[in-house]
Parts: structure tokens; sequence; C-alpha cells
């Protein structure tokens, strides 16, 4: 009777186990299925961005449209950046000036030069680059090295895909245009189990990518995949930008050089009758500091002087 109370008493705690784990699974799935992948918000732009498409085009064998496309429509729907178009849009608005310069457009279409938009920084999309021999999984291995016979460099590029895993490793690299310096080079990571976050009111949820020319990125696994992936990157280097400057980067920059154009001279205070500091050749570079007293600048050249010189002498350097 004892051994009999036993077994049930184990049978019962074993009953009362599985429903514990069953009801842990399924509030596991609830809490999964609550969360979903959102694009990031920003209270406004912390400059003007401008997306450059790889230098080596991994996705058309995977039927896809750039990732270009695709990075746009997170900087559209994020609001962190001011997005201007250095691609197709680019082009047709230099045709358009262009028909402008040659008298063909109406009267009063206000199209000229001095009106585009400065970029204040370049991203780039691409893959993380892998061994294309180390696992046989990635892109380059799963189709028979197709990709590196052809051309054994883009194999390796798309080392960062996975087919047969259905993971993706990207990198988004951002650089400052006046500058040069990368202010981030950031890692996105991505499997196929991401894929429920992305769905609902997510990523997926009326994205808009196919229109917005990011085709077959929301409607295919390895697609979506890759989405998840730059989104995570995305998402990281806007937090690691949250510290950019609230004045813009122009303003934080280093004021453009100039370059003397007439026989002229550096005085020591902003009059044309202080003091001499040094005569100045055409061609000579100097650096405004940004303080200005009418015509009047001052500035620095390259030996380290301090001085004012007339605006009407120097030209922007090119």
């Amino acid at each position: 009777m004892l051994g009999k109370t036993l077994i049930c008493s184990l049978g019962a705690c074993a009953v009362v186990a599985l429903m514990s784990s069953a009801a842990f699974a399924a509030t596991a799935q609830e809490q999964r299925a609550q969360k979903t992948a959102q694009i990031p918000r920003c209270a406004a732009p912390v400059g003007v961005l401008a997306v450059e498409e790889p230098q080596r085009n991994w996705w058309s064998e995977l039927k896809l449209g750039s990732p270009e496309a695709l990075i746009k429509v997170f900087v559209n729907q994020s609001g962190c950046f001011t997005l201007v178009d250095r691609g197709a849009g680019l082009n047709a608005a230099q045709r358009e000036r262009a028909l402008s310069s040659g008298g063909n457009l109406q009267q009063g279409s206000n199209i000229g030069g001095g009106q585009i938009l400065a970029a204040d920084y370049v991203l780039v999309p691409d893959m993380v680059t892998q061994n294309g021999a180390a696992s046989g999984n990635n892109i380059g291995g799963a189709i028979g090295g197709l990709l590196g016979r052809r051309n054994p460099v883009l194999g390796a590029i798309a080392g960062g895909i996975s087919i047969n895993s259905s993971t993706a490793d990207v990198a988004l690299t951002i650089t400052d245009v006046r500058s040069t310096r990368q202010l981030a080079i950031v890692e996105g990571h991505s499997k196929k189990t991401d894929i429920g976050f992305g769905v609902g009111g997510g990523v997926f949820g009326g994205s808009g990518f196919g229109s917005a020319g990011a085709t077959g990125y929301n409607n295919t696994e390895i697609g979506q995949v890759i989405t998840l992936a730059y989104l995570d990157a995305y998402t990281k280097m806007v937090d690691q930008l949250g510290g950019l400057p609230a004045e813009g980067a122009s303003a934080a920059s280093a004021q453009q050089s100039v370059v003397i154009n007439r026989p002229s001279r550096m005085y020591a205070t902003p009059s044309t009758q202080g003091q001499l500091v040094r005569p100045l050749d055409v061609g000579a570079r100097l650096f405004p500091t940004g303080n200005k007293d009418g015509l009047m600048w001052e500035v620095k050249d390259e030996l380290g002087n301090h001085g004012w010189v007339s605006s009407i002498t120097f030209d922007l350097a090119k």
C-alpha cells in the first residue's frame, strides 16, 4: 500500500511538474507574442544623412533589394536623421538643374545653385566578412561556392549570411563628412527565431519595404532575418550617436579654410589701419576662427600667426 501510495504521489508530482512546465512555456510564449521589434524613434533629427550602397553586391543572389533602400526605411520612420538622396533622386534633380541652366524651365521655377542640402554623415550598410570555408554554412558555401568561383571577394563579403541556420551578421559604418572620421562601426545580429519579434505591429507590419525599393525583405525568411540584423545595428547606432552636438554637425566642425585671392595683409585688429601682422601672398591659406567685425574676419595662418583680414581678399577653399 505504501508503495502504491508512493508511486501515485510520484505520478502526481510528475503531472504537477508537467503542468508547471507547460504553464511556464505558455507564459514564455505569451511574453514573446507581446514583444515586437520596433524601429527607434527620435524627437528631432541629429543631422543630415546620406545612405550609400555597399561596394560589392551580395544581395542579388538572395533575390533581395539593396540594403541601402532598407536602411532608408529605418531612417525615414525613425526621424533620427534628415535623409538626402545621393542616388537616383540626385541624378533626376541634376537633370532638372541642367534644364534650368539651359533656360528651358518656366520663369519662377526657382531651381539653381546653392540649394542642395549638405550631408553631415554618410552611412554604409554591409555584411560582416567571415571566412567562407570556415563552416560550409554561409552563403558562399551553401550554394556550392558559386559566388566564390565567380567573384572570390564577393563570396567573402557575403560570409555574414548563413543559409542553413538562417542567421545574419551585418555592419553599419557611419562617417563624418567634414572630418572623414568614422563615428561608429556597429554590428548587428539576428537569427530565424528572432522573426517572431518583428510581426504584428512591429517592423513587418505595414513596413512599406517594397514600395521603398527594399524588395524581398519582408516576405522571405532570410530577408526578414537580415532586416532584423540591420535593425539591431541601427538601434545600437542611434544609441551611440545620442551624444552628437545639439548645435548640429556643421557648427560643431572646424571652420572651412579660405585662400587669399589677391595680395593682402593681416592686421592685429579688425581695421586696415591697425598694426600689420604680416603681408599675405596670393594662395596663402588661412583658417577663420568664426569671429567677424563687418568685412573683417579673424583668422589664423599655418605658421600660428593670428590676426584680421578683409573678407573681400579671400575665397573659400575648395
